[in-house]
């Protein structure tokens, strides 16, 4: 698998709380020298990227981020503010704690409402791993599929752990037919971008891509 061929699946990601304008025009110029999947950005980026790039590229941003744990009356919000920007993708937390109450109920009428509004755009679902038991991990996967999301994505990446193989074979195994799979959080290296592309992930969260793979692409 070819520099290109892996940037072409990646979220190119700027999250951090302290990053400012300049740094998000970094991103976006990058974004579109290397011809990644999106950028990934919070939502108050979007209407400037929107206007300063049009439709060089691809905009994705983050709702109820990092935490998931605001009113779904908010993540709506949220969500609908942000598509009316010009976000192409959205990317949204689940409420953590209902799910492990067991409520996978109102998880997965959240998830439902924000695809709603998401329509034909791409909804990826952000389980937050590391916070789960192998069996809420499951019941994510069921809440993901039955709410009809594009994705179901491992990690927020400000979490004390983020993605595993081990966790995108246990979703492979549990997600319906047309989910994808999202890998994010510590993801370092080439060789562990392939191996989650070899393990049938078909897009990746990795702000380090670019820095990466960018002298394979300019040779």
């Amino acid at each position: 698998m070819n520099a290109q061929e892996i940037l072409a699946k990646v979220d190119h990601t700027l999250l951090k709380q302290n990053a400012v304008w300049s740094e998000f025009e970094a991103l976006c110029e990058e974004a579109i020298a290397y011809k990644t999947a999106t950028v990934m950005v919070p939502s108050c980026y979007v209407p400037r990227i929107v206007e300063k790039y049009g439709d060089k590229l691809k905009v994705a941003c983050v709702v109820g981020f990092p935490n998931g744990n605001c009113n779904t009356a908010a993540k709506i919000a949220e969500t609908a503010q942000a598509l009316a920007d010009g976000a192409q993708e959205i990317d949204m937390v689940i409420n953590v704690s209902a799910l492990k109450e067991g409520n996978t109920e109102f998880v997965t009428s959240e998830i439902k409402a924000l695809k709603n509004l998401c329509g034909n755009r791409v909804l990826k679902v952000i389980v937050e791993t590391c916070f789960l038991t192998e069996e809420e991990k499951i019941a994510a996967c069921k809440c993901v599929t039955e709410a009809g999301a594009d994705f179901i994505k491992t990690s927020t990446g400000f979490g004390p752990k983020g993605a595993t193989l081990e966790d995108i074979k246990l979703f492979k195994a549990n997600i319906g037919e047309g989910v994808q799979m999202k890998p994010a959080g510590g993801i370092h290296t080439r060789e562990e971008m392939e191996a989650y592309l070899e393990a049938g992930c078909t897009r990746l969260g990795c702000s380090a891509a670019v820095k990466l793979l960018k002298d394979e692409v300019d040779k």
